[in-house]
């Protein structure tokens, strides 16, 4: 895909709708709330047991945004890594991805497993987890990131 087939805005922008937010976080589980126009979305949901939540990494300001190498947090070994190669919280676009395991879904609100959002953190899109297209076999990792 070219570049010719994307569409920009004049001032390189695009717009985010946010879906919902992580309403509370506790040590084992999370709740997040979806806001009343797309709770339809929502609809057939229980049926998976993992989810994929994208969500905005509210407390990244724009000193974070313009950092493109950093030092991995999670990690013991000292590799300057790109923002790319890595899950850091600095990027351009904060955009946080998590796979969680939904343990229920309450009218508007999931009580879902696994989250490493805060409290508050917008919350962009929720997709089923599909194993047979979310799962690589055989996938390559650097050393560090393992």
């Amino acid at each position: 895909m070219g570049e010719e087939s994307v569409e920009h805005t004049a001032d390189g922008r695009a717009e985010v709708r946010f879906i919902g937010f992580v309403e509370s976080v506790e040590k084992d589980w999370a709740k997040i709330r979806i806001y009343p126009e797309y709770c339809s979305g929502l609809k057939g949901i229980e049926e998976f047991s993992h989810l994929i939540v994208l969500y905005w990494l509210h407390l990244c300001g724009e000193k974070e945004r313009r950092t493109m190498l950093v030092y991995p947090r999670k990690h013991t070994v000292n590799v300057l890594t790109g923002v790319f190669a890595c899950r850091s919280p600095a990027r351009p676009n904060p955009v946080g991805l998590c796979v969680v395991e939904l343990l229920e879904k309450k009218g508007n609100t999931l009580v879902v497993k696994g989250l490493d959002a805060f409290e508050k953190s917008p919350v962009i899109d929720i997709k089923p987890y599909v194993p047979k297209t979310d799962s690589v076999e055989k996938a390559q990792t650097p050393e560090w990131a393992r």
